[in-house]
């Protein structure tokens, strides 16, 4: 199993099999972020795209997710999706 220092949790952690983005940034990504914190943010920016309405074509849309994204991973605040609530435990 590849591990990385996850900068999100700052510990160790499962880390990607595969760069999740192409280029510079995918590399960056492989190398910071652990399997669950990729996973938690794949599923925040899914209900980002369905509340919000977003499309992937618009490059506006895009910038917007990866300014999100670099929010979440660095556990700064982000945006919510309005009509979701989180599941209780």
């Amino acid at each position: 199993m590849r591990t990385v220092q996850c900068r999100k949790y700052g510990e160790e952690k499962e880390g990607l099999m595969m760069p999740p983005l192409p280029g510079e940034k995918g590399q960056e990504l492989f190398e910071t972020v652990s399997k669950q914190a990729w996973e938690e943010w794949q599923q925040h920016q899914t209900r980002l795209i369905n509340e919000k309405h977003l499309s992937l074509l618009d490059p506006d849309a895009r910038r917007y997710l990866m300014t999100q994204m670099e929010l979440f991973l660095d556990n700064e605040p982000t945006d919510v999706a309005e009509g979701f609530v989180p599941p209780s435990h």
